[in-house]
């Protein structure tokens, strides 16, 4: 699936799937002029950015992130404080 493919719906659950060398090139990167990309892995390890910063990407050195492949995003559990 990619981006032009999603609903509104879709925007909170999908992200976009990165490989680390992809995820090495947007560490430090702003997608626009006052956000910069957040990679995280998902419970699978696998890279993922938001959805959100593939629709907002205006960096012209970056666009590539548009046509990135979507998958739902899985997070990791969260530890117990306890």
């Amino acid at each position: 699936m990619k981006l032009s493919d999603i609903t509104n719906e879709d925007i909170t659950t999908l992200v976009g799937l990165l490989t680390l060398e992809q995820k090495e090139l947007l560490q430090g990167q702003w997608y626009s002029s006052d956000s910069y990309y957040n990679a995280i892995t998902d419970i699978d390890n696998n890279w993922v950015i938001s959805t959100e910063e593939m629709i907002y990407t205006t960096n012209e050195d970056t666009l590539w992130v548009k046509d990135l492949n979507l998958v739902e995003y899985r997070p990791k559990p969260t530890p117990s404080p306890f």
